[in-house]
């Protein structure tokens, strides 16, 4: 029997893809440029998160 793995981001809290970015920035700053193993999990899945939150409409105010 195959298993798949979900490829869908399920999110805590639904952010927009600017605080999504602000979080990816910051990582780059804390790594100097460099990720290591852990810190490019978080990437892959700030990455999911921020396209998710991409194609998500803006409400209007």
């Amino acid at each position: 029997m195959l298993h798949t793995m979900s490829t869908s981001v399920e999110l805590a809290t639904e952010r927009s893809a600017d605080e999504v970015n602000e979080e990816i920035r910051a990582l780059w700053l804390r790594s100097g440029g460099t990720l290591n193993g852990e810190q490019r999990e978080e990437y892959q899945r700030l990455v999911l998160e921020w396209a998710a939150a991409a194609h998500q409409p803006v409400p209007a105010t």
